[in-house]
């Protein structure tokens, strides 16, 4: 896709996930990649929403310290993320069995993402969270089976798939946006990234 955006700086998206990738791109940004190898089960925070900005971070100052000291004169920002899935405020891993999967996939959950940007020229960094609260109709056990039989809700955070066919049509309300579900809060993105540019 050919942005439309100004050609005045270059961004840098610091994660693998095809999902943020495809945002960014929707969002009308010209980008390259890096990724950040962090040991994030070594990050513990007591709230899910200073958990996300420490992991995102901490990604961060990782991707710094690979980048040369002489960044070009054009300004370039790093856009680092992190997100997890909450229930009652308890953070959920990957299930660690069918049990926990089919428990999980019955209840309200919600999404907390962070998105944090750098700019590599001033040092400058600001970060924001965004969450969003999923409800879900009753699940029955025949969708339950089939998730569960497929395999994917095993290995995602909290099991939740909501872009999955068999769990859209039990959705029955999302408070918030999808794109922060996928991963990369939209509005939060602009907002960081247009008060990180001004500090150049």
């Amino acid at each position: 896709m050919e942005s439309d955006r100004p050609p005045h700086f270059k961004v840098i998206l610091g994660s693998s996930s095809i999902a943020r990738r495809s945002i960014l791109t929707d969002m009308g940004y010209q980008f390259t990649l890096m990724s950040a190898d962090i040991d994030e089960k070594s990050i513990r925070k007591e709230k899910p929403e200073e958990l996300v900005l420490a992991l995102a971070e901490a990604k961060a100052e990782a991707i710094v310290q690979r980048i040369p000291d002489d960044v070009e004169d054009k300004p370039t920002l790093l856009v680092t993320c992190d997100q997890v899935v909450v229930y009652e405020d308890a953070v959920r891993e990957k299930p660690s069995s069918v049990v926990e999967a089919r428990e999980y996939i019955r209840r309200h959950t919600a999404t907390v993402s962070s998105v944090v940007v750098t700019n590599l020229n001033t040092g400058f960094r600001k970060g924001g969270v965004d969450r969003v609260e999923i409800y879900f109709n009753e699940i029955s056990e025949e969708i339950i089976d089939k998730l569960i039989e497929e395999g994917m809700v095993l290995r995602v955070a909290g099991a939740l798939l909501i872009e999955h066919p068999l769990i859209l049509p039990c959705i029955k309300q999302v408070v918030g946006t999808t794109d922060s579900v996928m991963g990369l809060p939209k509005e939060l993105t602009e907002k960081l990234l247009k008060e990180v540019l001004s500090t150049t």
